[in-house]
């Protein structure tokens, strides 16, 4: 029996996942979550085999998720199921070693035959996104990323210090880089740019 988590901050799209894998004979979902935070209290518990989450999620997106379990649970696989084929978001994701890449418009028996070859150690990703993914590289370290992150959300440089137990000169030395590699007029749009790209 493969037992699966399914991470998605919309409850209709995850009680219609749940539901569809749960009519396979050889899949049982132990458990639902709409965040990554709710979801790793739920590994912790139920120590599924894979973890199918979405990306854009309120407290943690599905890549920081994905992060995590790599570095705690190394055993468990994980796969993003998602509407957003962005370049960065599929590089991170590949990076923090998901098994899968499955778009939400994809057919419900391309999805279960994804959630098997995963089990069985295959990757499955659409081959355009891989080759996108490999043509699209993310010029931002992770400080910066994680500034920039925090200014996209509206905080302030003494609040982004704060949260990242940096100097306010430090934040603004990599709000500064990050605003010049990505050849943006601010912060705001340096953000902008990041997310459009998949990188935050």
């Amino acid at each position: 029996m493969i037992k699966v988590i399914i991470v998605e901050d919309q409850a209709l799209v995850r009680g219609a996942i749940s539901a569809l894998l749960s009519l396979e004979q050889d899949i049982d979902v132990v458990g639902e979550a709409e965040h990554g935070k709710q979801a790793l209290a739920l590994i912790k518990q139920q120590v599924p085999d894979i973890v199918l989450t979405d990306i854009e999620m309120p407290e943690m997106t599905g890549i920081e998720l994905v992060e995590e379990i790599a570095a705690k649970y190394p055993a468990i696989k994980t796969m993003i199921m998602t509407t957003f084929a962005r370049a960065g978001y599929i590089k991170r994701a590949i990076n923090a070693g998901v098994m899968g890449f499955v778009l939400k418009e994809a057919p419900s028996d391309y999805l279960v035959a994804a959630v098997h070859k995963a089990m069985a150690g295959k990757k499955v990703i659409d081959p355009e996104l891989a080759i996108s993914a490999l043509d699209d590289s993310d010029p931002l370290t992770d400080k910066e990323r994680k500034a920039l992150q925090l200014a996209g959300d509206g905080l302030k440089t003494t609040e982004i210090a704060d949260k990242l137990f940096l100097s306010e000169g430090t934040v603004r030395n990599y709000l500064s880089e990050a605003i010049a590699k990505l050849n943006a007029a601010n912060r705001i749009d340096a953000a902008r740019i990041a997310r459009q790209k998949g990188w935050l």
